[in-house]
């Protein structure tokens, strides 16, 4: 019999690829989370069943079964969300997050863990590329939650023998994303305007969401009671100027971008991934960023208008 895959958060950006990934793999795949659903949907994809609700102790007793595997991508994905909601941007990540662990500690002890935190709990970072051992000195709500999470992660694993693994993921991007830089950045070319906050120089690893899901699939086998930590990018840094100018070259070329200098709150200068554990699995990132700039632009002008 096929085992089975729980994925919170699976109307979202991560845990959509992910429910879809394992409904293809063979799994049976059982989402929960934020958003409406419909079964003729989520069946055309394979999965098996869908319940709106917000992920908490009693929603996961009474909807969660006993799964062999729960993928917990429910929680805040946004640093300016986690600045002006702090409390709502705790609960969603925090609460959820400790509620999937007790539920597998007291009704589910066999089901093993996947969470999938952020980079943004290094903060600023000292030096680049940026190891799973390095400090964590997060510097924005979102990265404090994140790290609160991972933490709680730890100590059921620790404490109460929860099989865990974490993912430090660093920017995940892909066909399907509306917000964050690739969104915005195909909205403003098609506007014409060419005109960004910050100074361009800042330095981000981007990681397509099928790379990311490839190592989700990895990871599962090393979860256990020590609570294997892993860092998920491409291994290579690209300052956000010339990513945008990718975007720009496909969408409005000869466009001389502008910075004007202005830092958003909570966003560290340079990311870039140290992936030799990741690799040490078996898996190494396939798309670059070429490739993936190609396909998210492609994806985007094929977009109707609403």
């Amino acid at each position: 019999m096929p085992k089975t895959v729980l994925v919170t958060g699976a109307r979202g950006f991560l845990g959509f690829e992910v429910a879809k990934h394992f409904a293809s793999l063979g799994y049976y795949v059982d989402g929960m989370g934020h958003g409406n659903w419909d079964s003729d949907d989520y069946s055309e994809l394979g999965i098996r069943s869908w319940v709106t609700c917000d992920i908490s102790l009693d929603t996961l007793i009474e909807c969660g079964g006993t799964p062999d595997i729960i993928i917990h991508c429910a929680g805040s994905g946004s640093v300016p969300f986690s600045m002006s909601n702090p409390f709502e941007d705790f609960s969603r990540t925090v609460l959820s997050t400790l509620a999937v662990l007790e539920f597998v500690k007291s009704h589910s002890p066999k089901s093993t863990i996947v969470y999938p935190s952020s980079a943004a709990v290094y903060g600023e970072a000292q030096s680049l590329p940026i190891n799973e051992c390095d400090s964590l000195l997060p510097i924005s709500p979102y990265g404090f939650h994140k790290l609160t999470a991972e933490n709680l992660c730890k100590s059921y694993a620790t404490n109460f023998g929860v099989s865990v693994a974490i993912i430090r993921f660093f920017s995940l991007y892909g066909e399907g994303l509306r917000k964050q830089l690739f969104w915005d950045a195909c909205i403003k070319a098609k506007v014409g305007d060419y005109t960004y906050s910050g100074s361009g120089m800042e330095i981000r690893d981007w990681i397509h969401i099928e790379d990311a899901v490839r190592l989700i699939e990895k990871v599962i086998n090393h979860a256990s009671p020590v609570c294997p930590v892993v860092n998920g990018g491409s291994g290579k840094g690209l300052h956000v100027k010339n990513l945008i100018q990718k975007i720009y070259d496909n969408l409005l070329p000869d466009t001389t971008l502008r910075f004007i200098g202005k830092v958003r709150l909570g966003d560290p200068l340079g990311f870039e991934a140290d992936i030799k554990k990741s690799e040490n699995y078996g898996w190494k990132p396939e798309i670059n960023i070429q490739i993936g700039v190609k396909r998210y632009v492609t994806w985007f002008l094929g977009l109707k208008n609403d």
